[in-house]
């Protein structure tokens, strides 16, 4: 009761803001994304006055473009209000995932958890064979010679591949510099780094990933006192999959979710 009566001393909070899952625009299920995240980091940062955020992340990754909105709005609201941010990771924040966790001031990590995979991946499929097998004709007009780039019906074009790889490799320097400008000395000096290599706890630390090992409430409460309050901000599922009105998408999206954890061996 005492955080609710203006004239005595408040407790510390600390809000938290749960990261958990694939980071896409769209997709069944809960996704991470700008404008899902955008209302919790914002409440996270300016309600209550909070002494630090701390961002709870468990993701193998996804979108590049989302990685980079979500960050930049952490740091801009950190900015803006002076509140620290500490990241702390569960299973996985690869890939995009520790896109998010550069985000923060801070890394901490389990002993166990699997973070780096600073690199940039692509997957598909090559379906001409099955289409030439029955006897099925692709027909695709296009105005520009690359308008269908890497059409999964067709024979794989060098020319398409690699203009792939230009496009991995502009967002893979784009990553590199975000986790550069974020860390900074911190880094080893290890030509493995942004190989899309990934490293577990202690490693992670060594090679400058992380700032230590540990977990939320007792670094927090170390830092800020034994009577630190948590506030937990996180994404609901959509309002009709609670009620089972989206058993497939669920279903599709609990496939893809392991799908991408799997890669991690998680």
């Amino acid at each position: 009761m005492k955080h609710m009566i203006p004239f005595l001393a408040k407790d510390p909070v600390v809000a938290i803001v749960r990261l958990q899952g694939i980071i896409a625009s769209a997709g069944a299920g809960v996704r991470l994304s700008d404008a899902g995240l955008a209302p919790l980091i914002e409440k996270a940062f300016r309600r209550g006055r909070p002494r630090a955020v701390a961002l709870v992340i468990n993701s193998p990754g996804g979108s590049p473009a989302q990685s980079s909105l979500i960050a930049a709005r952490i740091r801009r609201l950190s900015s803006e209000t002076g509140v620290p941010v500490v990241a702390f990771v569960e299973d996985v924040a690869a890939s995009g995932g520790y896109w998010l966790a550069v985000a923060a001031d801070e890394i901490y990590a389990d002993a166990n958890s699997i973070l780096g995979s600073i690199g940039v991946i692509s997957a598909g499929f090559g379906l001409n064979g099955l289409i030439e097998r029955y006897g099925i004709e692709r027909r695709v007009y296009t105005a520009g010679k690359s308008k269908s780039m890497l059409d999964p019906f067709r024979p794989e074009n060098p020319d398409d591949v690699a203009r792939l790889r230009d496009l991995q490799d502009q967002i893979h320097d784009g990553f590199i510099a975000h986790v550069k400008a974020r860390r900074g000395p911190k880094l080893a000096d290890d030509p493995r780094l942004f190989s899309g290599e990934v490293w577990v706890g202690e490693r992670a630390r060594e090679m400058g990933l992380i700032d230590g090992i540990g977990h939320i409430v007792p670094v927090m409460k170390e830092r800020f006192g034994k009577k630190t309050r948590f506030v937990t901000y996180k994404q609901r599922r959509p309002f009709l999959s609670r009620f089972g009105a989206s058993v497939v998408a669920d279903a599709l999206s609990g496939i893809e979710d392991r799908a991408a954890f799997a890669r991690f061996g998680l």
